[in-house]
């Protein structure tokens, strides 16, 4: 396999005008020839596809939503950044790119990063045109924010719905070419197999979620836009739905799939509450602005926290990291978290031996900017929290608690956001490209809405010219074979007949990988879980029960399916996990620490991109490396105090 990434050459801030000019283009008339596929209506998907429609091309879009409106894009809530510069506080696209690559530990793509970066600012004029209604200042003008990891404030934000407000945005331009006829649109649809012809990218078999009916649909590329793999954890904030089986059927046809242990927890959700509770809820970032997070001095301290005084509360993130305080990044701030809970500090009811849980105080901000500003800035968080826990922020401190929230991993892209299947483009989440070992708050949705609007119009365009149109017909044996390969697995899963639900095998996987491959992994660990997972996969297939019959509505069937995928999938990420051995980001090796506690990573030799390539059931994925070179900024320890 060769890892061409297809950087252009030049200098970085001219790289992505230099690649737009020397691209090859598709004439509008023939734009009409071509057929693109597009997986998943998240901001990613539903971008692209409004925009390549709009261009002229041919466009089909499955989702497994009832809605292309209900993607899981729709729950980010902090805001989205941009290098406008408005708050005039020293911002520029340079320190975007900057703060995103040291961000993710330096563990990016510099010239991927650098266009995110550019772009960003493109963003916001569409959406605004879009009318999508970002919180204004009294004149008028984009009002900004601060997040985990930066500075100066860059977030525009939608109170804390930013996420829905923009896929409603995306949703809008989408559903008017779906007018138009432009669009396809094939809603309570899962793609289950990637078809390959002459070893380019040309199709997709699929399962109606409501019938059961497997049918084949060719185009000359395929955009996989299905978000990312957080559920292998089973507790995370993702949807239920959210899963990896899209990319996860694209490696196993050949497919890349790059830094999988690269895992984000995010340090600000709901507690867990129960053994058997379903998933675990965000609070957005943006509360750590005006919220001042702190726990107890004292061990197992009971007191309600108006009685526990000031000179008794750690406001931990405050003394470790100075510079940037509360606002410290994502990785940082939740391994601080744990830390504190495992020494016994943590607040809240007990879950198994410890209390998970810190506290995320807005007492001062309401005396200094009153209760009003705080509840026009984050109102219908707090309604939320205080529904899901009976606890009213305004009165008493939140509890919270890190939890899987986002996935940096991804199948491997060149500079063009196409795999090395040739015709085979990732976009958003599903890739790997931006965020390297860690992803800054607010820069999903940025990332998701680049790639759909401004960077795949492009690049596709490029692929086409130098492939031309095929006119593939699903007749082809290609597609039947792929259609044989999904019945067989269909018809095995129902008739094991097990005494086990899949939600009993997603729960028991989850633990292994959250106790073993979450916030902390070490050598031990993680070779023990790469014992656990074949034996747990070994009893799914012997006991696994799934109810009803493949030719109807049967959501076990579906859930059946994705956890099969992240029973193989959670081993290579172990895998890659006690392969890389530094620490770096969100991938925290207990092995490769600072004296006080610091990621410490090996840039000799883990400054790559690891991209894994499948070699067949039962036989070990092989590691391909991508160098990261970096020749505008020097790597350098990455520290935020």
């Amino acid at each position: 396999m060769k890892l061409d990434s297809k950087i252009p050459s030049g200098p970085l801030e001219q790289k992505w005008d230099k690649h737009k000019q020397d691209i090859k283009l598709v004439n509008p008339a023939n734009k009409r020839k071509y057929k693109v596929i597009i997986v998943g209506t998240g901001l990613a998907g539903a971008s692209a596809a409004a925009t390549l429609s709009e261009l002229g091309y041919q466009v089909s879009v499955f989702c497994f939503q009832d809605s292309p409106r209900r993607a899981h894009s729709i729950a980010a809530q902090g805001g989205i950044n941009a290098a406008k510069n408005y708050q005039n506080d020293g911002d520029s696209v340079y320190r975007l790119f900057y703060d995103t690559v040291k961000g993710g530990d330096f563990r990016a793509r510099e010239a991927n990063v650098y266009r995110l970066a550019q772009v960003s600012t493109n963003i916001i004029d569409q959406c605004v045109a879009q009318g999508v209604p970002f919180a204004r200042e009294y004149g008028g003008t984009l009002s900004n924010r601060s997040f985990g990891g930066a500075q100066v404030s860059r977030t525009f934000y939608a109170k804390g719905q930013t996420g829905q407000q923009l896929l409603l945005g995306a949703y809008s331009a989408l559903e008017k070419q779906i007018s138009r006829g432009a669009v396809k649109m094939y809603p309570r649809t899962e793609m289950l197999e990637l078809v390959l012809v002459d070893g380019h990218a040309k199709g997709i078999v699929v399962r109606d979620l409501v019938t059961g009916e497997i049918s084949s649909h060719a185009g000359d590329a395929v955009i996989l836009a299905s978000g990312g793999y957080g559920n292998v954890f089973y507790l995370s904030t993702n949807a239920k739905g959210s899963n990896v089986t899209a990319t996860y059927r694209a490696y196993k046809k050949g497919a890349a799939f790059a830094n999988p242990c690269y895992t984000q927890i995010h340090p600000t959700c709901i507690p867990q509450s129960g053994d058997y509770q379903s998933k675990l809820t965000l609070m957005s970032e943006s509360l750590r602005n005006d919220g001042r997070v702190w726990v107890p001095k004292k061990k197992d301290d009971l007191r309600a926290p108006h009685e526990i005084p000031e000179d008794e509360r750690d406001y931990y993130l405050e003394r470790k990291y100075p510079s940037y305080g509360n606002l410290a990044p994502r990785d940082i701030s939740s391994r601080s978290a744990k830390e504190a809970c495992d020494n016994g500090l943590g607040v809240g009811p007990k879950v198994g031996d410890k209390r998970l849980g810190v506290y995320l105080d807005f007492s001062d901000s309401i005396k200094r900017l009153g209760e009003k500003v705080v509840a026009d800035r984050y109102d219908n968080l707090f309604q939320m929290y205080e529904r899901i826990t009976g606890e009213n922020p305004y009165k008493v401190p939140m509890r919270i608690y890190p939890a899987v929230h986002y996935t940096m991993g991804g199948l491997w892209v060149d500079y063009n956001l196409m795999s090395n299947i040739p015709g085979l483009h990732v976009l958003g989440e599903a890739n790997f490209s931006d965020h390297g070992a860690n992803r800054l708050g607010a820069s999903a949705l940025m990332q998701g809405l680049a790639d759909g609007y401004f960077v795949i119009p492009y690049t596709i365009g490029d692929y086409f010219a130098k492939e031309g149109a095929k006119n593939i017909s699903t007749d082809r044996p290609e597609f039947k074979e792929a259609e044989a390969r999904v019945r067989e697995m269909t018809n095995k899963l129902l008739n094991i007949n097990g005494k086990k639900t899949p939600d009993d095998f997603h729960r028991a996987l989850g633990k292994i990988m959250w106790d073993q491959c979450g916030m902390a992994r070490n050598e031990k660990g993680l070779k023990d879980a790469l014992k656990k997972i074949p034996e747990l996969r070994e009893e799914f297939w012997k006991n696994v029960k799934v109810a009803g019959k493949g030719e109807e509505l049967n959501q076990e069937l579906e859930k059946a399916g994705r956890v099969a995928d992240f029973l193989e999938f959670g081993e290579l990420m172990c895998l890659d996990a006690l392969t890389r051995e530094e620490s770096c980001g969100g991938h925290f090796r207990e092995e490769h620490q600072t004296e006080d506690g610091e990621a410490k990573r090996n840039d000799e030799k883990f400054c790559h991109v690891s991209a894994w390539e499948y070699q067949g059931e039962g036989k070990t994925p092989v590691e391909h490396r991508e160098k990261l070179e970096y020749e505008n900024i020097h790597l350098a320890v990455r520290s935020y105090k």
